[in-house]
């Protein structure tokens, strides 16, 4: 059986509130799981304190059962100090698209036919 740390929706429409749990991973997003070892309100600011609450020692015996956090939980548990979660890098993220370079080079040469009449 593998198990994830992951989030369990909670709250009402467009409130949302999570529950941070143990579950089996073939197990769907808000139904069965093994144990809640901790809440996240994504409604509260980034830098109040009880925006992210769990057991850190419960989190710690799971990861060393196996269990595999999300992105998310890795994002938490990165940030206490318990998981190591590495920076992504994605160079061609910022790269423009096929149309916006062929639009740019159109300009350039516009630009250059424009200055070449007045040298």
């Amino acid at each position: 059986m593998s198990l994830k740390i992951r989030l369990a929706r909670g709250g009402a429409k467009k409130r949302p509130h999570y529950s941070i749990v143990i579950a089996d991973a073939r197990s769907p997003r808000d139904g069965r799981f093994i144990e809640k070892i901790g809440t996240f309100d994504p409604m509260l600011a980034d830098d109040a304190e009880n925006r992210v609450v769990f057991d850190a020692d419960r989190a710690k015996y799971w990861l060393d059962q196996g269990a595999q956090p999300t992105d998310r939980v890795l994002r938490f548990l990165d940030k206490a100090g318990l998981a190591n979660r590495p920076a992504r890098n994605n160079p061609k993220k910022a790269e423009p698209g096929d149309k916006a370079k062929e639009r740019a080079t159109e300009r350039a040469e516009k630009a250059a036919a424009a200055e070449a009449p007045t040298e």
